[in-house]
């Protein structure tokens, strides 16, 4: 399984590089918002500052129009940034058009905001390089985000479609261990719920025996 940052912040994203587990990165507008960076001449810059520091990972950066043309000529303009760059597009009905569009012309896409196994079988048929389920904000409304993963995982077998499964929405370390284990393809996390699976009192119980002990020997 890939793990991805979900982040604008270099800093994370490097640390993350530096331990060695970094696959990509998504990042949004709100994203950017929060790390001071504003205007879109600065957004872009940001998204290849992004790019540089993730070696080969893909980077998903945001489309802001919900009208076909206009998500026409965003996505083509973010696509033209840097060779990683993944066109993030909103699950609606010209979203689905500009994916197919942009699917024959060779630029990737992330079709974003599903929250059902349809939402996902439509973004696959139209081409989409990855569909990006928000697991959490399903929980969040009583229903059962995991299931979710799970149906678009069985539906994306039977028909050996090649999109990617990019679970977002992820708030904690169990989370990333259950898609794992649902055979997600991708998660999509805040960097400290990652660094959380670092994590086990047992592991603290067995390093701190450790120094004690080799204290002993000074």
């Amino acid at each position: 399984m890939k793990f991805f940052i979900d982040t604008a912040n270099l800093a994370q994203i490097q640390e993350a590089y530096d331990l060695g587990i970094l696959d990509g990165v998504t990042t949004n507008p709100s994203l950017m918002a929060k790390e001071g960076i504003k205007g879109q001449n600065a957004i872009l810059k940001h998204y290849v500052d992004i790019c540089n520091l993730v070696g080969e990972g893909d980077v998903s950066a945001e489309v802001l129009s919900v009208d076909y043309q206009n998500i026409i000529k965003e996505g083509e303009a973010l696509a033209d940034l840097h060779s990683n760059i993944v066109v993030k597009v909103p699950m609606i009905k010209d979203g689905l058009k500009a994916i197919k569009y942009f699917a024959n012309k060779g630029i990737r896409t992330n079709c974003t905001l599903i929250f059902s196994a349809g939402q996902a079988l439509l973004a696959a048929k139209a081409g989409a390089s990855y569909v990006s389920p928000f697991l959490g904000r399903i929980d969040d409304i009583g229903w059962d985000g995991m299931k979710l993963i799970e149906e678009i995982k069985n539906i994306y077998l039977n028909y050996d479609f090649d999109t990617e499964i990019l679970a977002a929405s992820i708030r904690n370390p169990i989370h990333i261990l259950k898609c794992a284990e649902i055979g997600a393809d991708v998660v999509t996390s805040p960097l400290a719920s990652i660094t959380a699976l670092l994590n086990h009192p047992l592991t603290d119980k067995g390093l701190a025996q450790f120094i004690a002990d080799a204290k002993k020997m000074e």
